[in-house]
């Protein structure tokens, strides 16, 4: 057990004030969008058009020179002190409203494995209100940060339709043992059904690293040992859903020059312009994602 510093019933309230400072401040930068639905494969898509991506594009150009947003972070993001070991931040450049960061306090590199602390850190924050949690596992999975940071976004992720747009495909799932996948789900993914608050932080968070290190397994990517800490042998993301975990293999950032992420996985992709938008219309949003993800034999592909 990991010292908890987060009260509950505080979070929602700091995220909306801060929030409202750091605009004022100019701390935060939200970056606009114009938002479309796409319907494919069961699920509808929602895309959001980027108008001002330069920014973000800007910080990730630093970020990988070197430079670590994290260390020290913008006090002036600052949300909650939630553990001896994470921080919550807001995203400075942010897509979605009240997008927060869970941020190690000590630098870990964004390869390492989740550990026991990074879960009881999320859902201690997931039990505030509803959200989604992910993970990008590397740069290739579409980290923009090498330090270690899980992330969380408020539900409904838009209005009309699912509060998660995979969400109806979930009830699909196939399950043998601990591990299955969702039929409905066209790329390379396992799937590990778990009530995430069906006990305590806890208890739920030594369950949901178990689950995770055997998602990993399932889908083929291993545990490499790296100066005397676990780092993962390839790219993944993870989805963290009141549903349980959601783990996808992957071998490339971008797709047509599209940048794919977890949410991406979730059912919310981001473009940058008319062109890209036209692209996933074109291709279909579920064949953007089963090429972003690993393909069978090169990762696993349960489903």
């Amino acid at each position: 057990m990991h010292p908890r510093h987060l009260q509950p019933g505080t979070l929602w309230p700091a995220i909306t004030q801060r929030t409202v400072q750091a605009l004022q401040s100019g701390a935060l930068c939200p970056i606009e969008t114009t938002e479309a639905a796409i319907e494919d494969g069961g699920v509808r898509f929602l895309v959001r058009q980027v108008s001002s991506l330069a920014r973000k594009d800007k910080a990730r150009g630093t970020s990988r020179a070197g430079g670590n947003p994290f260390l020290p972070y913008d006090r002036e993001l600052f949300v909650a002190d939630i553990s001896d070991t994470h921080v919550a931040l807001l995203n400075k450049f942010n897509v979605i409203a009240h997008h927060l960061l869970i941020v190690t306090r000590r630098f870990e590199a964004q390869e390492c494995l989740l550990t026991v602390a990074d879960f009881e850190a999320l859902l201690a924050c997931m039990a505030e209100f509803p959200s989604l949690g992910f993970y990008n596992g590397g740069a290739a999975a579409g980290a923009s940060q090498g330090h270690k940071h899980l992330q969380i976004v408020p539900l409904p992720l838009a209005d009309g339709g699912p509060a998660l747009p995979i969400g109806p495909l979930m009830a699909s799932a196939r399950i043998a043992g601990a591990i299955g996948a969702v039929p409905g789900l066209a790329f390379a993914h396992a799937f590990a059904p778990l009530d995430l608050f069906a006990a305590s932080v806890e208890e739920v968070a030594r369950t949901a690293c178990e689950r995770y290190r055997a998602l990993l397994d399932a889908v083929g990517v291993r545990a490499v040992d790296v100066e005397g800490g676990l780092r993962q042998s390839a790219p993944y993301n993870l989805l963290v859903m009141s549903a349980g975990l959601l783990l996808v293999p992957r071998t490339r950032e971008c797709v047509e020059g599209i940048s794919v992420n977890a949410l991406a996985f979730a059912g919310s992709l981001f473009v940058r312009d008319v062109a890209q938008m036209r692209t996933i219309e074109g291709l279909g949003p579920m064949r953007v994602l089963r090429r972003a993800a690993a393909a069978a034999g090169q990762g696993g592909a349960a489903g």
